[in-house]
């Protein structure tokens, strides 16, 4: 019926939880942490609405991750203690995989877990004590991720932690004492929501999401819920850039408008790419689709159309280019089902966003300082016509700039560009 994140279920749960005696406005904070994923997400309260302020997470993180440390600990152990090695062996690492988890399920309750297996390998038995300590040892820098990730979130919501009234802990890694200990000191000292089973919070708010939608069930809570865009949307523009339409995390349903204009002189039409992502190039970013707007009257360049991205509660996102003078129109629409990107996919595009920042700020800027000139090189030729006297320098100035900007893109920094316009502006 409707795809809803996992962090946004739990969220409706402890909604229901706690909207008796809810007043005012209140900022939730979700910390989902499964057995393969890692999700947050911050959201608003407020007369029985929720609306999602912001996500993040890690697909990469979750309890298998600690399962791992704690085979690769115990099989160490058990090739030094025997002079063996059980790397090799699917049904060994099978049985002391098991014992792993095993043990990290208790060190939750208990500051120490022992384990024991008979006839592991070869016949060998293998007993083991491992403590919380040492546990915790074992994955603090996963630990740290998490924090890191939560403190992400915050930022992206612009959002400070004094202003959290409430951290819900959901999914089964969630029980885990250091977890709880380092939320508790990152949120200095606020107590965390247990009250929901943190295995059945995300059913359950799925559960009552879609008795929402649906018809004939009887007392249902009056709540409404928006969701937020987990990627920004925008079109492709001159010199291969990303035009923001709507930014990341924007509540959603949400329509907005943007003026576009032609580039070339005489141009008829536009052609229109959406891209999903957070590169600055375009092309690193996710292709949605793409449309062409036909029978713009022929002109100079600057030619100017509206267009429109609207996304409803769905997530579908319709995309509408008009040109006004004319009334001519043309639209693409973009289900989830067709080229969006999964929860997998969209975490690896925020990560690249961020490791690459300073490679995306360069490129920028040279866009940026390549389109200026492009742009004053265009206005001369057009003075040029009302000029009697020295039209031989400016126009050969015109031939060696426009051999520059046909040039191989990448060949140039930015400010090779801006010496360039300069000079021309000089000349000119």
């Amino acid at each position: 019926m409707r795809i809803i994140n996992e962090p946004t279920a739990a969220a409706i749960a402890y909604g229901l939880d706690k909207r008796s005696n809810c007043v005012g406005k209140r900022n939730i904070f979700v910390f989902d942490f499964g057995g393969g994923t890692f999700d947050v997400s911050l959201l608003t309260i407020k007369d029985k609405a929720f609306q999602m302020k912001a996500t993040a997470g890690n697909t990469h993180l979750g309890g298998v991750d600690f399962d791992n440390r704690l085979l690769n600990y115990f099989m160490e152990e058990f090739n030094k203690k025997n002079n063996l090695d059980i790397s090799g062996n699917s049904r060994a690492l099978r049985r002391l995989r098991n014992a792993s988890e095993r043990a990290k399920r208790v060190l939750s309750y208990n500051v120490d877990a022992f384990i024991q297996i008979d006839g592991l390998f070869q016949g060998i038995d293998f007993c083991s004590t491992i403590t919380r300590a040492r546990f915790e040892e074992l994955n603090m820098d996963l630990f740290k991720e998490c924090i890191d990730t939560v403190n992400k979130c915050l930022t992206d919501a612009d959002m400070d932690k004094n202003c959290v009234d409430d951290v819900v802990l959901v999914g089964g890694s969630s029980r885990i004492p250091k977890v709880q200990q380092l939320l508790q000191e990152f949120f200095e000292g606020k107590d965390q929501c247990r009250s929901i089973n943190p295995d059945e919070a995300v059913a359950f708010g799925a559960a009552v999401q879609a008795a929402l939608l649906s018809e004939g069930f009887k007392n249902l809570p009056n709540l409404v819920l928006h969701d937020v865009t987990p990627l920004s949307l925008g079109i492709s523009i001159k010199g291969d850039l990303m035009d923001v339409v709507i930014p990341r995390n924007t509540t959603i349903p949400v329509k907005k408008k943007q003026g576009y204009f032609t580039s070339e002189d005489n141009q008829t039409f536009i052609k229109f790419e959406v891209f999903e992502g957070e590169r600055t190039r375009a092309t690193n970013n996710n292709l949605l689709g793409w449309f062409n707007l036909s029978g713009i009257p022929e002109g100079p360049k600057g030619h100017g159309v509206m267009v429109t991205f609207d996304v409803d509660a769905d997530g579908i996102l319709n995309v509408t280019a008009e040109d006004e003078a004319t009334g001519n129109s043309n639209e693409i629409t973009i289900s989830n089902d067709t080229g969006r990107l999964s929860r997998m996919e969209i975490a690896r595009l925020i990560q690249e966003a961020r490791d690459y920042e300073a490679e995306d700020k360069k490129f920028l800027e040279k866009a940026r300082a390549r389109n200026d000139l492009d742009d004053y090189v265009y206005k001369m030729e057009k003075a040029l016509k009302a000029v009697d006297k020295n039209k031989g320098m400016i126009t050969d100035a015109i031939v060696k700039a426009k051999s520059l900007l046909d040039g191989d893109k990448d060949e140039h920094e930015k400010d090779v560009f801006e010496k360039k316009l300069e000079e021309l502006e000089n000349i000119f």
